[in-house]
């Protein structure tokens, strides 16, 4: 049995960073690469939210907010970011924002002067 988490749905995603990379190249800034995945994301008629609002909750108060960049298929949480290196606070926002929003993938996507590099984040608190 194939145990990857949407497996399908995460290969397109990642399909369409390296879309935009060809095209673009590298050293653009983040919002040049989300504005372009947008475009790509809707030509290929892919369901998806950007810059999502998501409010931090501390006992049902709202003590603060964040933005994911994109919400994919009402399921997998996208962030880009642009540089040479993931840094673990990148992930650990990613893994609390997919704690959260109670999603079970996150997929965290990095354009460098290299390509496309990325990692595929799983909030084991919400997998079943």
């Amino acid at each position: 049995m194939d145990k990857v988490l949407y497996k399908d749905e995460s290969y397109e995603i990642i399909g369409c960073c390296f879309e935009i990379f060809n095209q673009l190249g590298p050293g653009l800034r983040e919002i040049n690469y989300q504005k372009a995945l947008e475009e790509t994301f809707r030509l290929k008629g892919l369901d998806f939210k950007s810059q999502l609002y998501v409010p931090l909750k501390i006992s049902e108060k709202v003590v603060g907010k964040y933005f994911l960049d994109f919400l994919v298929g009402d399921k997998i949480a996208l962030e880009l970011k642009s540089g040479d290196h993931f840094f673990r606070r990148d992930i650990e926002q990613l893994f609390s924002y997919l704690k959260s929003v109670n999603l079970k993938l996150g997929i965290i996507v990095n354009f460098t002067s290299h390509g496309v590099k990325f990692k595929r984040i799983l909030n084991i608190c919400n997998y079943s």
